[in-house]
């Protein structure tokens, strides 16, 4: 009987353990290809995890609940295809002695990684010509998959050429068939190269001489806090009386508490507040809302033009879009503005636009549509939710006017949105002053004051409020 392993997946860079929110199988149950096996939740994304591979639910090695090391066996599927038998030996080959035993929570006997950024070893795989040898980041192939290639006599080189339409990218059985059909009806394989690729920004080396006090820690490499471990120190001692209701948080809610705190104790916080006239911008909102959601089929919110108003101030205040190793300044080539949505639990969650400053205010408009509703939705991947270097917190949408945000780490500065209302202001005309309604609204920016100083801070925000004032899209 051939078996085939199914594993906890890495989906994130820095990510070394994810989870286990809900089971959508069990035990017994006869799956196919891409059938969702259970909902995952890690410190970066919440994402339903698919089956490689056709077969049986032969058992599942952990419960809800429980927090597994990225690469553990979770479950094990009888495949369907005796035939699949080699390869799939080929493809899960952790030793016996490696594979979990079924525990009620695992994450109290797993040691936790010395540092997140610690390169894991790479596998060694079989000798075949269509296996992947190049470690972690090698792309991972079901064991049909494999089987399909061998037969078929693909390269590594043309097997990796070929763009994936599953999960995460990954290549299908689907995706393999359709290009070895396109193949022999005499299309170039160049021509299924994927069209986009992932940039990976280089590590950098951390400060040796001379080292801060205190070393700060990103929110990437702080471990989430999980239901095995200690609670965190309170200051104040806690009595309960009769009638409370003691609720424990939520997984997405821990790591929000954790994230918060950790910032708080990193960067030493400074928030500086403008008023801005948007009256023009509520204007051409107004003016060109309808055209756009025919044209778009999206609606036109505020968001976009103040996305667009706060990427070309970031162009400008390089020093705003960066980080801090230590003693030195990490300054960001690319854009990636990370805005907060508010999803239907109560919990918070950042996607990132990439490249903000090189979208078009309708463009801008379509990435925050998409990347809300795929929040929604629980449909995030790992990459639209990495790489941000600035944020935006709307508090407008809860009519509040004025906030104090904190800071993402390892970010140095995010913006708070108030609520826009009408009020009478002094406008200044040829015939003189006069008492006149207009529309306007605060921008706080929270900034991290161990590089960013109240000067550069200031006139950051001034020009981002001095582009919506003057707004002419």
């Amino acid at each position: 009987m051939s078996t085939f392993e199914i594993k906890m997946p890495k989906l994130g860079e820095s990510i070394t353990e994810g989870t286990i929110m809900t089971w959508s199988v069990k035990v017994g149950d006869v799956i196919k290809e891409d059938d969702i096996l259970f909902e995952v939740n890690t410190a970066k994304v919440s994402a339903e995890i698919p089956s490689p591979v056709d077969g049986k639910i032969l058992e599942l090695l952990f419960n809800e609940g429980d927090t597994v090391p990225v690469g553990t066996v979770v479950a094990i599927v009888q495949l369907e295809d005796d035939s699949d038998q080699e390869v799939a030996r080929e493809v899960t080959e952790p030793a016996p002695e490696n594979r979990p035993e079924r525990t009620q929570n695992t994450s109290a006997s797993v040691p936790e990684p010395a540092h997140a950024f610690t390169p894991e070893p790479a596998h060694t795989a079989a000798a075949t010509p269509v296996m992947n040898v190049k470690g972690e980041k090698a792309r991972w192939l079901s064991p049909i998959v494999l089987q399909i290639a061998q037969e078929a006599q693909l390269s590594q080189e043309e097997l990796d050429s070929i763009p994936g339409t599953g999960y995460l990218g990954r290549l299908s059985k689907k995706d393999i068939k359709v290009y070895l059909d396109q193949k022999r009806r005499g299309m170039q394989a160049a021509a299924w190269t994927a069209e986009t690729k992932v940039a990976v920004e280089p590590k950098v080396s951390s400060v040796t001489e001379p080292k801060p006090a205190v070393e700060a820690k990103t929110v990437a490499e702080t471990k989430p806090f999980s239901a095995v471990e200690s609670k965190p120190d309170s200051a104040v001692k806690i009595s309960l009386s009769e009638g409370d209701e003691v609720v424990e948080m939520d997984f997405i809610r821990r790591i929000i508490a954790d994230s918060m705190v950790l910032s708080k104790n990193v960067s030493p916080h400074v928030t500086t507040v403008v008023e801005v006239d948007v009256t023009k911008l509520v204007r051409w909102r107004e003016r060109n809302k309808e055209a756009f959601l025919r044209h778009e089929g999206i609606s036109l919110t505020y968001m976009p033009a103040i996305v667009e108003a706060t990427a070309k101030a970031l162009i400008e205040f390089r020093y705003v879009n960066a980080s801090v190793d230590g003693y030195r300044m990490i300054v960001k080539k690319h854009i990636n503005i990370g805005v907060a949505v508010s999803l239907n639990d109560g919990n918070l969650i950042v996607p990132v636009i990439h490249d903000a400053d090189k979208l078009s205010l309708s463009g801008l408009a379509a990435s925050i549509d998409s990347l809300a509703s795929k929040a929604r939705n629980k449909k995030l991947s790992a990459d639209d939710i990495q790489g941000g270097t600035f944020t935006i917190t709307n508090f407008g949408s809860f009519k509040n006017i004025i906030g104090t945000p904190i800071i993402n780490q390892p970010e140095v500065a995010i913006l708070g949105v108030g609520y826009i209302e009408k009020k009478p202001a002094v406008v200044e005309t040829p015939e003189g002053d006069t008492i006149a309604i207009r529309h306007k609204m605060y921008l706080s920016l929270s900034y991290d004051h161990r590089i960013v100083n109240g000067a550069l801070g200031g006139a950051f925000l001034k020009r981002i409020a001095d582009y919506l004032e003057n707004w002419n899209a």
